[in-house]
């Protein structure tokens, strides 16, 4: 799977934006340039394109790669907030080839309004819904799952599926970019009983209404819901750990390579198309590889001595990264924060760094053990 940040031209103010999109760079690949990397993509193996932002369909030649996509073979998605996903955008695009849109859902219309800065844009977004449908392709949601909305996801499930979606990701807040800006949104780790307790009621809401839930790598890992909530991915049914530069890579709208969609900066980019080859960047960036070279030793703190090491490795990368400026070590987990409850302690993280507000930066956090309350 390639994700594919078309620009960064966007259309609404996301508080929680890892690329801090709004503008479009000065150097987005041009269309001719996007087209040929499309061909490099199915020659590289890429079975699903997923096309992201900023807004992709805020670049004019959106239709153009849609197509081209579809023409080799690929599966063409779209994740989207959905603000100026007009009828006549939903339309062009399903002709072109487009297959699915997850809409990028975080709450409750007043919630999610206010982290998605743009009021009507919870309307907006489920009228994208209906559209996509009518128009004869899936349509999907995605939700961040933070402090601000934790207590709308129940009734979203319901408001989910009433509208029809076939699939719903949910994953924690990142606290990098716009979310790095607002510590306040962030989950503390101890607050994984109470996101479990809501995911529980959510899989039953789902599975009753034909709707198949998506973890993100970062929701999990290991706890006792760990078979219901990753069973519709594979017959393995658990977390297999981060799989950055393994089965999917990032591309950012300069050309950028990355091995995470999540991740910036040079320790996670491996090149910079049309520069080099994608297939040599895949092959041979340490960038790339870093995770799959990846060994128990590089693991620290409660990851490095779980019973899970092995098989978890520490979590997803793009989550660990931005609160201690290196990744083995992940708090927001289920069996940790269960192990941890029956031992009456509890982990707290508190912000000591502020990010210097560029793309994907993050600031720094201290991780407290303590006794519970």
């Amino acid at each position: 799977m390639a994700v594919w940040a078309l620009t960064q031209a966007c259309d609404q103010r996301c508080r929680a934006c890892g690329p801090r999109s709004g503008r479009a760079l000065r150097n987005e690949l041009r269309t001719d340039q996007a087209l040929a990397l499309v061909d490099e993509l199915a020659a590289l193996g890429v079975g699903e394109v997923v096309l992201i932002g900023g807004e992709a369909y805020l670049r004019p030649d959106f239709l153009q790669v849609i197509r081209a996509i579809r023409e080799r073979g690929m599966k063409a998605t779209m994740t989207t907030g959905g603000f100026g996903f007009t009828a006549q955008h939903v339309e062009a695009a399903v002709e072109a080839g487009l297959q699915l849109v997850s809409f990028s859902i975080d709450g409750l219309a007043e919630t999610h309004d206010a982290l998605r800065g743009r009021d009507g844009s919870w309307e907006r977004a489920f009228a994208g819904i209906a559209r996509v449908r009518e128009a004869g392709a899936a349509a999907a949601a995605n939700t961040q799952i933070n402090r601000r909305n934790l207590e709308d996801l129940p009734a979203l499930a319901d408001r989910l599926a009433d509208a029809g979606i076939v699939s719903w990701q949910m994953f924690l807040t990142i606290p990098h970019g716009g979310a790095a800006d607002h510590p306040e949104l962030v989950l503390q780790p101890y607050m994984m009983l109470e996101v479990f307790e809501q995911i529980e009621r959510i899989l039953e809401r789902c599975r009753a209404s034909g709707i198949t839930v998506w973890p993100g790598n970062n929701l999990g890992y290991f706890g006792p819901l760990e078979t219901a909530l990753r069973r519709d991915m594979s017959d393995r049914a658990y977390y297999p750990g981060c799989q950055a530069g393994l089965t999917g890579l990032g591309i950012e709208a300069d050309g950028s390579i990355k091995s995470c969609p999540s991740l910036g900066g040079s320790a996670n980019t491996g090149g910079s198309w049309p520069g080099d080859s994608l297939r040599d960047i895949w092959d041979q960036a340490p960038q790339m590889r870093r995770i799959e070279r990846r060994t128990l030793d590089d693991l620290w703190g409660f990851c490095r001595d779980c019973y899970y090491a092995d098989v978890c490795m520490g979590g997803c990368t793009a989550t660990s990264e931005p609160l201690f400026g290196k990744p083995g070590n992940n708090p927001f987990c289920h069996h940790r924060a269960l192990e941890l409850d029956g031992r009456g302690l509890r982990e707290r993280l508190v912000h000591i760094e502020p990010a210097p507000g560029l793309p994907f930066d993050h600031g720094r956090f201290e991780l407290v053990v303590e006794p519970k309350p």
